[in-house]
C-alpha cells in the first residue's frame, strides 16, 4: 500500500482586513488565486486561529501552532530557533537576540524602515562583521543572516526583566518608547546606541545612499530567548517531514524538530523569491518525505511594507507558480496525498504588523470530504465548515490523527 503524502502551503501573513482603495475587500480577496479556490471548492474551508491568548502574533509562535506545538511548553523565543538555522550552538546560559539591520531617520528618532531596504546578503554580512569586530566581545557575538536578519548572542545573558519591541511593529513611528526596557536592558540598549556612529559612515551605507537606496544605519535587538526543547516531528506523528523556506526561523525550526532543511537557490523571502524552485524542491521532498512544508515570506514582507500591489502580487504568484504546479504533479502521479493552504497570522498592510486573529485555510485530498464553500479568502471566517481553536488542532486533523 502506498503511503499518503502531505503538503503545507504556507503563505507568512497572507490574510487581512478590507480595504477602502479596494471596494472594501481585503488583499486576499482581491488577489486572483484560482488554485487556492479549486482547493476549497474540491474540500474544505475553515479557519484556525494559531496564536494562542496572552502571546505576540509572531511567525515563530504562529508556524509552530500550525505545526501542531503548543507553545506554552518549553519555549522561550524566536532567535534560538534562527540560530539552530545558521549553526550556531546555545549552551543553557546564552541568550540570543534577533539583530535586524534597519534604517532610522530623523537623527536615528524615527523606524524608516525594519529591513533597510531589504539590503542583501552580501552587505549585510560585510557590516555585520564589522559591528562584531568594533563592538563584540567574549560575551556578546554577531553572526550574519539573511538579507536584514542576522544573530546576537549574548553568553551568559540575563532576560528576567527584559522588553523589546519587534521593529516592524513602529514602521513610520518615533522609537521612543519602543527601545529595549528593564533591568537586563542596558547592554542591550548600549550596543544598539553605539551602532548608530558605527554604521552611519560605513563605506556600503555611503554607497547605498548615492544609489537612492537606505542605509543599514542601526541594530535594532528583540526577539530574545534561551534554547527550546522541542518534540521531534517524527516522534511526535510517526512521520518524516522536510522543510522549504528562505528565513533562518522555519529552518530554525526544522532543525529543532527534526526536519531535513531543504535550500533553494534563489529563495530571497521577497517578492522576488524563486516559487519554481520551491515548488521542485517540494515534490523532490516527497520522494523519501511523508510530509512537506512549503513556507513563502513574501506576503508578510509586503504587508509590513505597507505595499497593497506587492501582496496581492505575492499572493497570485503564490498561487500560480507553486501551489498549482505542485497540486498538478500530485494528481498527475496519483499518489493518495493531502494538502493546505494557509498563513501563519493576518499582516494586513493598514497596519503593517501582525494580528492575533483567525486565519482561513483550504484543505483537500484523500479523505477530506468537500463541504459548501467554493472561494479562498477572509469569508471562510464566516462560512467555514470547521475551524479550529486552538490552531495547534489542524496539524492532528490534517494528518488524520485527530
Amino acid at each position: 500500500m502506498v503511503s499518503r503524502k502531505h503538503v503545507v502551503f504556507l503563505g507568512d501573513g497572507m490574510s487581512g482586513a478590507p480595504l477602502p482603495e479596494l471596494g472594501g475587500r481585503t488583499t486576499l480577496m482581491a488577489a486572483r488565486t484560482p488554485h487556492l479556490d479549486r482547493m476549497v471548492a474540491r474540500g474544505i474551508g475553515g479557519w484556525s486561529l494559531n496564536t494562542p491568548a496572552g502571546f505576540y502574533p509572531g511567525s515563530d509562535i504562529a508556524n509552530l501552532g500550525v505545526l501542531g506545538y503548543d507553545v506554552r511548553q518549553s519555549y522561550s523565543g524566536r532567535s534560538p530557533l534562527e540560530a539552530a538555522a545558521m549553526g550556531v550552538s546555545l549552551a543553557p546560559e546564552d541568550v540570543a537576540f534577533r539583530c535586524n539591520l534597519v534604517t532610522l531617520r530623523e537623527d536615528f528618532q524615527v523606524m524608516d524602515d525594519f529591513s533597510a531596504g531589504h539590503i542583501t546578503s552580501e552587505e549585510a554580512a560585510e557590516l555585520i562583521r564589522f559591528v562584531d569586530e568594533r563592538l563584540g566581545t567574549a560575551a556578546l557575538r554577531f553572526h550574519p543572516g539573511v538579507s536584514y536578519r542576522h544573530l546576537l548572542v549574548w553568553h551568559g545573558g540575563r532576560d528576567g526583566a527584559l522588553r523589546c519591541v519587534p521593529p516592524h511593529e513602529i514602521t513610520d513611528r518615533p522609537v521612543a518608547g519602543s527601545l529595549p526596557e528593564g533591568a537586563d536592558a542596558e547592554p542591550i540598549l548600549a550596543l544598539m546606541r553605539a551602532s548608530w556612529a558605527l554604521l552611519a559612515d560605513h563605506p556600503i551605507n555611503r554607497s547605498r545612499v548615492e544609489r537612492g537606496l537606505k542605509p543599514a544605519n542601526s541594530l535594532w535587538l528583540w526577539g530574545f530567548g534561551r534554547k527550546p526543547r522541542l518534540t521531534p516531528f517524527q516522534e511526535r506523528y510517526g512521520l518524516s517531514g522536510g522543510m522549504i523556506s528562505a528565513v533562518d526561523l522555519m529552518r530554525g525550526i526544522a532543525v529543532h524538530l527534526g526536519m531535513e532543511v531543504f535550500l533553494v537557490e534563489g529563495a530571497t523571502g521577497w517578492i522576488d523569491t524563486n516559487y519554481e524552485g520551491k515548488a521542485a524542491a517540494c515534490l523532490a521532498g516527497l520522494e523519501r518525505h511523508d510530509l512537506m512544508f512549503v513556507h513563502v515570506e513574501s506576503p508578510d514582507e509586503a504587508g509590513h511594507a505597507g505595499r497593497v500591489d506587492y501582496k496581492i502580487k505575492a499572493m497570485e504568484d503564490f498561487d500560480a507558480r507553486l501551489v498549482g504546479p505542485v497540486l498538478a504533479a500530485l494528481e498527475a502521479r496519483g499518489t493518495p496525498f493531502r494538502a493546505v493552504a494557509l498563513p501563519d497570522h493576518p499582516t494586513p498592510v493598514a497596519l503593517k504588523t501582525h494580528t492575533s486573529d483567525p486565519v482561513p485555510f483550504a484543505m483537500m485530498g484523500e479523505g477530506i470530504v468537500p463541504d459548501d464553500n467554493t472561494a479562498y479568502d477572509e469569508g471562510l471566517l464566516r462560512t467555514a465548515s470547521r475551524h479550529f481553536d486552538p490552531g495547534i488542532q489542524l496539524m492532528p486533523y490534517f494528518l488524520g490523527r485527530g
